[in-house]
């Protein structure tokens, strides 16, 4: 099983969700799961900056849900330029013991990132940049665009950032 996870914060709350999926191009999440986070640090990153307060709430879902997916899917980054500067999915793939793959998946472009990290899907111009730990950037890449979803963020992406956020 693959998991896609997000996690939205609402003051000093916040909610991981993950959506597991079997296919890449399956339309809907074979299960989902949710975890709600009773306090959680302030953020102290500025815009822009690197923010961990994902991480322990990624971990706190998988624990709680006893899940050991094959894969994770992240929205971020793994790798913050080409340089493999640790971003949020190489800190997962380090705290989960180097075993389970960790792809990124963002819609912000950032310096240091060339256009081999660009996956351009069906029916939009801006690209998607993916970052990975664990998996082949090229392998990562045409599962990406393999995804469900005629528009340019794959439809188990939106829904784990929906349920993430409480609108499903």
């Amino acid at each position: 099983m693959k998991l896609a996870v997000a996690v939205h914060f609402e003051g000093a709350q916040a909610m991981a969700a993950g959506v597991a999926f079997e296919a890449w191009d399956a339309p809907e999440a074979e299960k989902t799961y949710l975890s709600p986070i009773a306090e959680v640090e302030k953020k102290v990153a500025k815009p822009g900056e690197l923010d961990l307060r994902v991480l322990p709430c990624v971990m706190q879902l998988l624990r709680e849900h006893r899940l050991e997916p094959e894969l994770i899917l992240i929205d971020g980054f793994v790798h913050l330029d080409a340089e493999q500067t640790p971003g949020l999915g190489q800190h997962l793939f380090q705290a989960l013991g180097g075993n389970t793959p960790v792809v990124g998946v963002s819609k912000t472009a950032r310096p240091g990132l060339s256009s081999q990290y660009e996956v351009m899907r069906e029916e939009e111009t801006a690209p998607l940049l993916v970052t990975c730990a664990g998996i082949d950037i090229g392998a990562a890449k045409v599962r990406l665009r393999s995804m469900h979803g005629r528009k340019r963020i794959p439809t188990l992406l939106k829904l784990v950032a929906r349920l993430a956020k409480n609108r499903d």
